[in-house]
């Protein structure tokens, strides 16, 4: 009969723990609309709300419209001019008198002039033009980097701020089995010493430890509230929209798991293509002043139609036209040195993008070798904890019944509920730091994904 009890208690004991223990595999936070958001639509939307992201994208169009706007020089110019004008006192000239040979003045024009007019001119070569059109390339590519770096950030927080929301998730649900547990334990211990089986503290210990664990539900509560609201804040959606997070525990362990011999390419990083993108743009700067001595060129043409009357009502009637075409060349001959020393400034900086990509490269490698330590660090702690979790289920089981047989002592039953729920709280820390820690790996070696 004894053996009976015992088994019959032991059946029970597991199927209370069952919910817990499917629980740990997959989890979903219901959402108020119906609609639940895995990590990859999460970062579908910020890719497509999130303000930075969509600053950037239009950061690329305005550069699209600027290097049209430089190019525009290498078209024809033609514009239209009019002027109308009327004399209210003729301009004089001086001609020398036909016979006595004595300069005299003289009223030339009439009182009433118009000039309309339609002006053309093709630039030949110039070298602002040339420069506008060998940096085109490189000034779309320099936004297209640009936009890409942005992404990353952006899919690297929203990555981290989704473990963090479903860590503070895990952290509440910790709480709540052990409150389940821990009010059960009180209403035992209450109803012992009411009985006379136990003492006072027994049912003391037991209201305590409940009471400390109501303290660590609230603030999960309010963490995940806190965590939530910056998630959507990344993903640019809007405070008063429910967001839900659905996932996976089995696949997020299997989405810990990175191959760590991977090489570091430092050219992979998008920070050290935009330095190269950049020095490109700056030796096309350098040999724009270095020409600078060159002359520019460009063609002209202009047609005029003038109509001159000293009447009103008479100008019209008659069109004088005229019309010439040219080429004109400008070219520097001094320019105070303005070109030599701009030359030499423009070359310094070159200089010192160099010293930029070898500080960067400096910085990229010891950010590899730090996201690398972290995330063993982290994996090892994962690892240890996803033990620990085990080992301390089965030791709470055993107590638990034991105690229930009086084998054991209460506070026996208090330090292996502690140790369980302390275990259970180290396993999903170090299980979303070391999925973090992957989002850090990834971005420092280049291989971060953009695309979802």
């Amino acid at each position: 009969m004894k053996r009976t009890t015992q088994t019959l208690r032991l059946l029970l004991g597991l199927l209370w723990l069952a919910p817990v223990w499917a629980h740990a595999q997959t989890s979903t936070l219901a959402p108020a609309n119906g609609t639940e958001f895995t990590l990859a639509q999460c970062l579908n939307t910020a890719l497509v709300n999130q303000p930075l992201v969509r600053q950037a994208r239009i950061d690329q169009e305005i550069t699209k419209a600027s290097n049209q706007i430089a190019l525009a020089a290498w078209l024809p110019q033609v514009g239209f001019t009019g002027t109308a004008q009327h004399y209210l006192q003729l301009p004089f000239t001086i001609f020398p008198d036909p016979t006595t040979g004595v300069p005299t003045p003289r009223q030339l024009g009439v009182s009433n002039v118009t000039t309309v007019g339609l002006s053309g001119t093709q630039v030949i070569y110039n070298n602002d033009v040339n420069l506008a059109a060998r940096s085109k390339r490189f000034n779309l590519r320099a936004a297209e980097q640009n936009t890409v770096n942005v992404k990353i950030a952006t899919v690297s927080d929203v990555s981290k701020a989704f473990y963090d929301v479903l860590l503070a998730q895990r952290q509440l649900d910790v709480f709540s089995q052990d409150i389940a547990r821990l009010q059960r334990n009180y209403r035992d211990a209450r109803l012992r010493y009411e009985t006379g089986i136990a003492d006072k503290t027994e049912y003391l210990q037991a209201e305590v430890s409940l009471n400390n664990s109501l303290a660590g539900k609230k603030q999960a509560q309010e963490a995940v509230k806190a965590r939530l609201a910056y998630l959507k804040q990344l993903m640019g959606m809007p405070p008063e929209r429910a967001l839900a997070l659905q996932y996976d525990t089995l696949k997020l362990e299997q989405d810990a798991v990175i191959d760590t011999t991977v090489a570091l390419n430092i050219s992979n990083r998008i920070e050290i293509q935009q330095l190269q993108t950049e020095k490109a743009l700056q030796d096309i700067n350098v040999d724009y002043y270095r020409l600078g001595f060159l002359p520019s060129v460009s063609a002209f043409a202009n047609y005029n139609s003038v109509f001159q009357n000293n009447e009103v009502s008479d100008q019209y009637r008659t069109r004088f036209p005229n019309s010439y075409l040219g080429v004109q060349m400008g070219l520097p001959i001094f320019t105070g040195f303005r070109r030599t020393q701009n030359i030499r400034r423009a070359r310094l900086q070159n200089t010192r993008l160099d010293e930029d990509i070898s500080n960067t490269r400096n910085q990229i490698n010891t950010e590899y070798q730090t996201a690398l330590s972290t995330y063993k660090g982290y994996y090892t702690e994962y690892l240890l904890g996803k033990r620990n979790l085990e080992a301390s289920k089965e030791v709470y089981d055993v107590i638990n019944l034991q105690y229930r047989e009086g084998i054991r002592a209460y506070i026996d039953l208090i330090v292996a509920q502690t140790t369980l729920r302390t275990s259970q709280l180290n396993y999903y820390t170090a299980l979303f730091q070391v999925l973090g820690s992957k989002v850090d790996l990834l971005r420092a070696i280049g291989e971060l994904p953009t695309e979802y």
